[in-house]
């Protein structure tokens, strides 16, 4: 394996300039770092991370802790945490909880903790009485709308604010019977009552209906759930003229049905979703959603971990507000003129 040495060697200058420029440190000269580079490519050195780790005290390793790895959602969130991981020389280890709630207690409590230094968790079951009672010491940073009274980093997107700009926008458009899908019956603290009640909010200050006639409760959020909410829907007795799901998924069932039933998107229904997955965008009508900042979220939470393995983020615990936008497309605005045929 090529050294340290073998590059000083190489460069003409000493092992700790060498180690300066591999660990990043900002007081080298551009010359000093463009010779070492240099060096460093024609040998084609490649640090030892574990090593590096290994001195450190450390594993090298981040855990991720998701409900499901099928969600679309959870998969491109999963790849900017190991980008966001990447950037700090840490693997990331991902976990499936299933959403069980004895599942998330089990990696909450330290399962697999010999094997990493930090824990990023998106709990669907947990409660705070579980967070309060963990004993295992390793840094951990929650992701995911549900809130949480107890001592640890929070990462979140204003789940009510985020609903409202959905709603608002078929308002906008002159819909007036919106709809919401995926209401569930839980605490009013996890994101489904979060967004319903961002729904509920916007529909009342402009006016507009917003009873149970327009709500439909599933007990899961996939593709074939929207379609049967959708369903459920229509066979009531006043059609709506659009329809807001909990996610993306949802929507995407939702427009299944729609057109199942020989209904026009959005002519007759117009439909928006939650969470901007790539599937949004190829839908047979592309599909109008809001994006919360992925990249965003997945820095921030390793940045969180980061700084309590280093004892930078010493203090009270971190509430952090990743941004988010409205995505609009065919699915509600229709086919802008003269794009296509």
């Amino acid at each position: 394996m090529v050294s340290l040495k073998d590059v000083a060697l190489r460069a003409g200058v000493s092992i700790k300039t060498v180690s300066n420029v591999v660990n990043g440190y900002q007081h080298v000269t551009p010359a000093m770092r463009e010779r070492v580079q240099r060096a460093i490519d024609e040998l084609g050195y490649r640090p030892n991370l574990t090593a590096r780790h290994l001195r450190k005290g450390r594993t090298g390793i981040l855990a991720l802790a998701v409900p499901e790895l099928g969600n679309p959602y959870f998969a491109e969130l999963a790849g900017a945490v190991i980008d966001a991981a990447a950037r700090h020389d840490y693997t990331v280890l991902l976990d499936h909880t299933g959403g069980r709630r004895d599942q998330e207690v089990l990696v909450c409590q330290g399962f697999r903790a010999h094997v990493m230094d930090g824990l990023i968790l998106s709990p669907i079951e947990l409660e705070t009485e579980d967070l309060l009672a963990r004993t295992d010491t390793a840094p951990l940073v929650l992701l995911g709308e549900r809130e949480y009274d107890a001592p640890y980093d929070h990462i979140a997107i204003d789940n009510v604010a985020a609903a409202r700009l959905a709603v608002r926008h078929l308002i906008d458009l002159g819909r007036r019977r919106i709809a919401f899908l995926g209401a569930r019956r839980e605490s009013a603290r996890r994101p489904a009552h979060l967004r319903l009640r961002g729904w509920r909010e916007e529909l009342t200050a402009a006016g507009l209906p917003c009873g149970d006639d327009l709500v439909v409760g599933t007990d899961a959020y996939g593709r074939e759930d929207g379609a049967r909410a959708m369903a459920a829907l229509l066979d009531r007795d006043a059609r709506p003229d659009a329809v807001f799901a909990y996610n993306d998924t949802m929507a995407v069932g939702a427009m299944r049905a729609l057109a199942d039933r020989g209904l026009r998107i959005p002519g007759d229904v117009a439909v928006v979703g939650f969470d901007d997955i790539e599937e949004a965008r190829f839908t047979g009508t592309p599909l109008t959603t809001i994006a919360p900042d992925k990249a965003a979220i997945a820095r921030l939470a390793v940045d969180s971990l980061m700084e309590r393995l280093t004892g930078a983020g010493a203090g009270e615990p971190r509430r952090a507000r990743p941004g988010h936008r409205l995505v609009v497309r065919e699915s509600s605005a229709g086919r802008p003129v003269g794009e296509g045929c």
